[in-house]
């Protein structure tokens, strides 16, 4: 598989493009440890962890010549070095004197200096009842809790008599077809006019998390999505308007819908 490095889609192998979201996906390589296939632009064999980037990136740190050893420092260097320099103390500044602090700086209103005789310390306002209340901070979600996310329907409508089919949920797999013994079909199309072109195992919508993937399954008459042949084993991503064919000459047509 080829994963798209823009949307993680897994993709065949031998895919050229994304068939999500249509980006080119990337080229691919032999790794030259153990043989197998990795993308050109990874960085580690994902199979047996072979760095594939160890030749570009190994650094020219040095050139030995021939006959030459690693130079040991000299002794005498270390005694010219300049001994190290202790950093300066830090200034703390001194504290400030408890008297000082004592002192008031100014007197408020309705209240006397502490060193008056007879002084009696004001009584504080009140809080005024119609002070702004302080906004209620909002509870932290309960852990484990998630939060519900609305699930889209799909559906499809029938052109010819303007008729909807809601698709079932819970399926990966919904067959389109005429009953029969072998698969029966999710959706029936025997009660539509011209519904004879149509194989009783005919096509499938797969469902892959939000997208909707239409294949024909070897119909008689084939499958047709935007008055285009859909080939056998190939597989086309559905989007809202688009027209699918069950079988040639437009008879049993359906519009893809999502809400």
């Amino acid at each position: 598989m080829i994963i798209c490095s823009n949307c993680s889609h897994q993709n065949p192998d031998g895919a050229v493009q994304c068939e999500s979201c249509y980006t080119p996906l990337p080229t691919m390589l032999t790794c030259p440890s153990c043989g197998a296939t990795v993308q050109a632009d990874a960085h580690f064999c994902g199979q047996c962890g072979f760095n594939l980037k160890s030749a570009a990136s190994l650094p020219e740190t040095e050139v030995m010549l021939e006959g030459s050893t690693t130079a040991e420092p000299e002794a005498d260097n270390w005694g010219s070095l300049d001994p190290l320099v202790p950093p300066d103390p830090l200034a703390i500044p001194p504290l400030p004197d408890l008297a000082e602090l004592s002192e008031p700086v100014a007197t408020a209103a309705g209240m006397a200096a502490p060193g008056e005789q007879g002084a009696s310390f004001a009584t504080l306002p009140e809080t005024s009842a119609s002070s702004t209340p302080i906004p209620a901070i909002p509870a932290p979600p309960i852990a484990g809790q998630r939060t519900q996310l609305q699930q889209q329907t799909a559906r499809l409508l029938h052109l010819q008599t303007n008729t909807t089919l809601e698709l079932p949920q819970g399926l990966t797999v919904i067959h389109l077809g005429k009953p029969n013994d072998r698969v029966p079909p999710d959706v029936d199309v025997s009660g539509f006019p011209n519904s004879d072109i149509v194989s009783r195992v005919h096509a499938d919508i797969r469902v892959e998390g939000d997208d909707y993937y239409l294949e024909d399954v070897g119909s008689a008459n084939g499958t047709y999505v935007n008055n285009l042949p859909l080939a056998p084993g190939n597989r086309h991503r559905l989007r809202p308007g688009d027209r699918i064919a069950l079988g040639k000459g437009d008879l049993v047509t359906f519009l893809f819908q999502l809400s």
